[in-house]
């Protein structure tokens, strides 16, 4: 929400886009044929999804589809969440009052279900490698710029996105440390 489709800062992965047409702009703004390229242009494409894509270059992508991009291993790594205690599912009703056709008017309201968790405290954890932001050869250029990007996102994830299915979902906590070396 923050950077929109802002140079360097387009998503890769989205809703109803095609991945192979994001490929064939790299191979376009490259002067490639698409899906025709030898290993050295699979690289220059794989460094312009790197540059032009934030998912890509945080998280890394298999794009070795029938348009070549070749294959980013990102640095940021999440992990699947946990449950700080054990949560208890509800199960509760709900009535659709609105109908769809006019001939529905006089049809009583649809009733259906929801499963809620009422309350839950979860645990994430992930990880950063500053060897695979910068290593030369296989680096994604992942950026201070795009980490403090991506700790704003952490932070306020949920702040756009409320709905009666996500309820008060918030980040309640963010422990950052940093090593001494791109090693640990």
């Amino acid at each position: 929400l923050v950077k929109g489709d802002a140079p360097g800062y387009r998503i890769y992965v989205k809703e109803g886009t095609p991945l192979n047409k994001k490929h064939e702009a790299a191979y376009k703004s490259l002067d490639l044929e698409p899906g025709k390229a030898n290993l050295e242009g699979v690289s220059a494409a794989r460094q312009w999804m790197c540059e032009n894509f934030f998912d890509v270059r945080t998280f890394g992508a298999v794009m070795t589809t029938e348009v070549n991009c070749g294959q980013v291993r990102g640095p940021v790594q999440i992990n699947f969440s946990h449950s700080i205690d054990p949560i208890t599912q509800q199960e509760v009703t709900i009535t659709r009052q609105a109908v769809t056709r006019s001939e529905d008017l006089g049809k009583e309201r649809t009733m259906g279900r929801k499963h809620i968790v009422p309350y839950g405290l979860y645990r994430a954890e992930g990880y950063i490698s500053a060897k695979l932001a910068n290593e030369p050869q296989k680096g994604t250029g992942f950026s201070e710029d795009d980490l403090t990007l991506l700790w704003e996102a952490l932070i306020n994830m949920f702040e756009h996105d409320h709905s009666a299915a996500r309820g008060k979902m918030a980040t309640r906590k963010l422990v950052v440390f940093k090593h001494q070396s791109d090693l640990g």
